[in-house]
């Protein structure tokens, strides 16, 4: 019996249809590809008991079962986000003994891969009769399937006053200090020809409210997430603001300080190089996948590091070490979020921004040096502190003793109020504490106060 009796409509193997005789335990892959194919397109059928040639066999209920259990089981384990599968089954004899299985695979919202173990994924994308792996130019036009980003155009007409966080960013990074006309911005692609916003543009705007933007905050005490939260904070609302928002966070809890130049001179020194906190913030702005729904960049800072983790696959075929330093290809997962940054004179067209971050660690060793680390669904940048000492302020700045003493206070208790750091040094007056050893600290950015110097519960935090 052919499988066009039982189905009139399916005649060969092609985008919507594929015939499976048996779905096999030992390499899903083999069939599941096609699942995660069907996914990242249009849906499409499966029809397992059917030969190459379109003949249908069928199977037994008990093996109808068994392949049930198998791609549910499969569907669990390997296959990112999970598919939604139903069933039909049509007899292919008169007693009602075989079956075809019909395996109607939907289309997803976001892109489908398929996991091997824990560090290799693969997107899968549907041809003529086949699924072969996604190119990266494939997954990014899959990642902007979900509505609102990146480069739909919206019926919102762009108008200056509704997108004033943005333009107060472009003042602040273009070297000309000036927003960039509405000529500009549809020569890039970011507003229509006729005016309208581009869908990737929108989350620039005041007032955008969705939780995609979002950007988590926390400072730890300690090497990692067993330590206490020190402090923490939720960013959401336009691209913008919550980029500025995130770059105050990281700069109050972060130190800077003064080191002696040979010729008898000062220089400002930092835990993170400026430029590679906001190229790190940039990349992850500009290449999350933002089809994932309910995830977020994470900016964690820890005693001697920060780790910025963006979600989204590595777009390009080989991994972030095998690229010499300076050559890594330059693919946008959201091409006008990306050019919106560019108009802002903040990301380099050319994909120089792993080359900038590494060019502002030259100066330091080879374990200070910025690490990339790829995961399924997600990466993570860490940042390491060139200013953390074991145990003690940085050496390379000139501290005092007692602000020595008040740094290690701060960073084996946490936040202290001024009349306890006050008590532990035994002044008795507070004035000539805070002109000594507090304020000048305040001053040079080592420590900030969190609440107003008149209110009892204030604390002084040690900018880490």
């Amino acid at each position: 019996m052919k499988i066009s009796e039982l189905f009139p409509d399916v005649v060969t193997e092609d985008t919507e249809y594929e015939f499976k005789a048996l779905l096999k335990q030992d390499n899903p892959v083999k069939w599941a590809k096609t699942i995660v194919g069907y996914a990242n397109d249009q849906g499409g059928i499966i029809f397992v008991g059917v030969s190459n040639d379109g003949e249908a066999f069928g199977l037994d209920l008990n093996e109808i079962d068994q392949t049930k259990n198998l791609v549910a089981r499969v569907n669990d384990r390997n296959i990112f986000p999970h598919v939604k599968i139903s069933y039909m089954m049509r007899s292919v004899d008169e007693t009602a003994d075989h079956f075809v299985l019909g395996m109607k695979v939907l289309p997803a919202e976001s892109v489908v891969r398929y996991r091997e173990g824990d560090f290799n994924e693969t997107v899968y994308i549907r041809g003529n009769g086949n699924s072969t792996p996604a190119t990266p130019e494939d997954i990014i036009s899959l990642s902007k399937r979900r509505y609102g980003v990146d480069n739909e155009t919206t019926e919102v007409r762009y108008r200056e006053e509704e997108w004033t966080d943005y333009l107060t960013l472009c003042r602040e990074y273009r070297n000309d200090g000036a927003v960039p006309s509405l000529k500009e911005l549809q020569s890039e692609e970011i507003v229509s020809k006729d005016g309208f916003a581009k869908s990737g543009f929108i989350m620039f705007r005041d007032g955008y409210d969705r939780d995609d933007t979002m950007i988590c905050c926390r400072l730890w005490k300690g090497m990692n997430k067993a330590g206490t939260v020190l402090d923490s904070a939720r960013f959401k609302g336009s691209i913008a603001l919550v980029f500025e928002n995130a770059l105050r966070f990281i700069e109050r809890n972060t130190k800077s300080g003064w080191q002696k130049t040979a010729n008898g001179g000062r220089k400002e020194i930092r835990s993170y190089p400026k430029e590679a906190i906001r190229e790190a913030l940039v990349n992850a702005i500009a290449h999350r996948d933002y089809s994932i729904s309910g995830t977020q960049i994470d900016v964690d800072i820890y005693n001697d590091r920060m780790e910025i983790v963006s979600p989204g696959s590595w777009l390009l075929p080989k991994g972030y070490a095998e690229y010499p330093v300076g050559s890594i290809p330059s693919i946008r997962r959201n091409s006008i979020i990306a050019a919106c940054l560019d108009a802002a004179n903040l990301m380099e067209r050319g994909g120089t921004g792993f080359l900038t971050m590494m060019e502002a660690y030259k100066a330091f060793s080879e374990q200070l040096q910025p690490v990339i680390s790829i995961y399924p669904g997600f990466l993570n940048l860490k940042l390491y502190d060139v200013l953390y000492r074991v145990d003690e302020a940085p050496r390379s700045v000139e501290y005092t003793a007692s602000e020595n003493k008040v740094w290690k206070l701060l960073k084996e208790n946490g936040p202290m109020k001024v009349k306890d750091l006050q008590c532990a040094y035994g002044y008795s007056n507070r004035s000539r504490f805070l002109k000594d050893v507090i304020n000048p600290m305040i001053e040079r950015g080592d420590i900030y106060r969190d609440g107003s110097t008149k209110s009892p519960t204030a604390v002084i935090k040690i900018k880490r």
